[in-house]
Protein backbone atom coordinates (compact mmCIF):
# COMPACT_ATOMS: atom_id res chain seq x y z
CA UNK A 1 0.00 0.00 0.00
CA UNK A 2 1.46 3.33 -0.58
CA UNK A 3 1.78 6.12 1.60
CA UNK A 4 -1.21 8.30 -0.07
CA UNK A 5 -3.29 5.64 0.39
CA UNK A 6 -2.01 4.60 4.46
CA UNK A 7 -2.41 8.61 5.02
CA UNK A 8 -6.02 8.32 3.31
CA UNK A 9 -6.80 5.63 5.46
CA UNK A 10 -5.84 7.28 8.54
CA UNK A 11 -7.54 10.46 7.69
CA UNK A 12 -10.77 8.65 7.21
CA UNK A 13 -11.02 6.58 10.19
CA UNK A 14 -10.07 9.84 12.26
CA UNK A 15 -13.09 11.35 10.49
CA UNK A 16 -14.76 13.35 13.36
CA UNK A 17 -18.62 12.70 13.76
CA UNK A 18 -18.24 8.98 11.91
CA UNK A 19 -19.50 6.44 14.17
CA UNK A 20 -19.10 2.75 14.10
CA UNK A 21 -20.45 -0.24 16.03
CA UNK A 22 -18.59 -2.88 14.58
CA UNK A 23 -15.18 -0.81 16.29
CA UNK A 24 -16.21 -1.37 19.23
CA UNK A 25 -16.66 -4.99 19.39
CA UNK A 26 -13.38 -6.36 19.59
CA UNK A 27 -12.45 -3.57 22.56
CA UNK A 28 -15.88 -4.43 24.52
CA UNK A 29 -14.78 -8.23 24.07
CA UNK A 30 -11.02 -6.82 26.06
CA UNK A 31 -13.19 -4.90 28.36
CA UNK A 32 -14.99 -8.61 29.43
CA UNK A 33 -12.14 -10.49 29.43
CA UNK A 34 -9.81 -7.66 31.80
CA UNK A 35 -13.26 -7.96 34.23
CA UNK A 36 -13.25 -11.93 33.95
CA UNK A 37 -9.62 -11.74 35.48
CA UNK A 38 -10.17 -8.99 38.03
CA UNK A 39 -12.91 -11.03 39.37
CA UNK A 40 -10.25 -14.25 39.19
CA UNK A 41 -7.76 -12.41 40.87
CA UNK A 42 -6.36 -13.55 44.48
CA UNK A 43 -7.13 -11.48 47.36
CA UNK A 44 -3.07 -11.11 47.64
CA UNK A 45 -3.04 -9.88 44.05
CA UNK A 46 -5.68 -7.52 44.71
CA UNK A 47 -3.84 -6.18 47.62
CA UNK A 48 -1.55 -5.39 45.67
CA UNK A 49 -3.25 -3.37 43.30
CA UNK A 50 -5.38 -1.76 46.02
CA UNK A 51 -8.68 -2.97 45.67
CA UNK A 52 -10.81 -4.88 47.75
CA UNK A 53 -12.56 -8.17 46.68
CA UNK A 54 -16.36 -6.33 46.67
CA UNK A 55 -14.85 -3.59 44.55
CA UNK A 56 -13.11 -5.91 42.37
CA UNK A 57 -16.48 -8.24 42.37
CA UNK A 58 -18.55 -4.92 41.76
CA UNK A 59 -16.21 -4.07 38.58
CA UNK A 60 -16.82 -7.33 37.41
CA UNK A 61 -20.31 -7.71 37.23
CA UNK A 62 -20.48 -4.19 35.03
CA UNK A 63 -21.43 -4.94 31.78
CA UNK A 64 -18.83 -4.28 28.60
CA UNK A 65 -20.43 -1.29 27.58
CA UNK A 66 -20.40 0.30 31.04
CA UNK A 67 -16.54 1.70 30.47
CA UNK A 68 -15.01 5.05 30.87
CA UNK A 69 -15.50 6.62 27.50
CA UNK A 70 -11.40 7.20 27.44
CA UNK A 71 -11.32 3.15 27.30
CA UNK A 72 -13.10 3.17 24.28
CA UNK A 73 -11.13 5.26 22.04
Amino acid sequence: MSTQACTETAAKEQRPGKFSFLRLIPKFDAIYRQRLDLRGLSDTALKDIGITRSQANAEASRPSWDAPSHWLR
